[in-house]
């Protein structure tokens, strides 16, 4: 309950500041007093376990400087940089905001904190009590990492708010960019990849992961994910924490299957033509309120504009199957 306290309360925070940013076309770095310099890509910090009046704590580790003891540190560095050159690589996308933001970092947040977040500003991460997470596994997780840090580009560019669709089409991009940096980051094929976000992160008692994306509902014991509108999960957004915002966690499922679905169909490397697919249309089709039906359409109609009528009617088929186009 602590942490999803704190969550709700850091979500807030990062839907203004990404308000403020899109309205007003503020520099984020400059406006939370981060560097936006080329020779300061990203810094990890120690927050000790004293919260959040303390972030982003005691600088540990700079921009090309050599790995520590404390493997929290360098296991946020390796996958803050790996996220960096992924976009950068593939979308040339320079940092979150496309102009170089720094990528900041504070481990061991909070005492058993079971939660990493973007926070708006920068990336926070709990060590796990033990008891959910295992000690260690927040960091530990590229496709956590990257999960968490997409949230920073959404919040820039399509804002989808945290609520019903928008917030499960948020949260689904999250997962579909961090199943790809960590695809990228293993060379892995879209028919190789797991398709798990955070294996190996849970107590194995509980599960294997907090979400599958080809197989929604197969995570952990417990999981309710849909994989399909037939079965889609119709909550409220009353700021009771078991309503999920009304099921943002759990509605994410039809959209990530969406695109495991299309990424399989147009075979390879996924971030090659589905992640082209997906990364145009949050980056430049989709606005804060944007449904489930909303995004399969720019997704369909992007994939004919940039490939041909083969890609666009594998995108199609693979939103059909999951019963958001008809």
């Amino acid at each position: 309950m602590r942490a999803l306290a704190t969550s709700a309360a850091i979500r807030s925070q990062r839907a203004v500041m990404g308000r403020i940013n899109r309205q007003l076309r503020l520099n984020i770095g400059q406006m939370i007093g981060f560097a936006v310099t080329p020779e300061r890509r990203l810094t990890v910090y120690d927050n000790q376990h004293q919260g959040r009046t303390f972030l982003p704590g005691v600088q540990m580790r700079g921009w090309e400087e050599p790995p520590i003891k404390d493997e929290a540190i360098n296991q946020a560095y390796d996958g803050s940089n790996a996220t960096y050159e992924f976009y950068r690589d593939v979308f040339d996308r320079d940092s979150l905001d496309g102009a170089g933001l720094e990528l900041v970092s504070s481990v061991h947040y909070g005492v058993a904190f079971d939660n990493a977040f973007w926070d708006g500003a920068q990336m926070v991460y709990g060590d796990g009590s033990g008891r959910i997470f295992q000690i260690g596994g927040l960091t530990r997780s590229l496709d956590v990492i990257a999960h968490e840090l997409t949230h920073g580009i959404t919040e820039l560019t399509a804002g989808l708010i945290y609520s019903k669709q928008p917030g499960a089409l948020n949260e689904s991009f999250s997962d579909v960019f961090g199943s790809l940096v960590k695809q990228y980051s293993l060379g892995q094929s879209a028919a190789d990849a797991d398709w798990l976000i955070g294996g190996g992160i849970l107590l194995p008692a509980l599960g294997t992961a907090l979400r599958s994306m080809l197989h929604p509902g197969t995570a952990y014991s417990g999981d309710r994910q849909p994989g399909h509108m037939d079965n889609y999960v119709d909550l409220p957004d009353d700021n009771d924490p078991r309503n999920d915002n009304g099921g943002v966690h759990i509605n994410s499922g039809i959209p990530n299957r969406a695109f495991a679905l299309a990424a399989l169909a147009l075979g390879g490397n996924a971030w090659e033509k589905a992640g082209r697919i997906w990364y145009q249309a949050l980056t430049t089709r989709l606005r804060p309120n944007s449904q489930f039906k909303e995004a399969a359409q720019a997704t369909v109609d992007i994939a004919g504009t940039l490939f041909s009528s083969s890609e666009r009617d594998a995108v199609r088929g693979a939103w059909k199957e999951v019963g958001v186009l008809s």
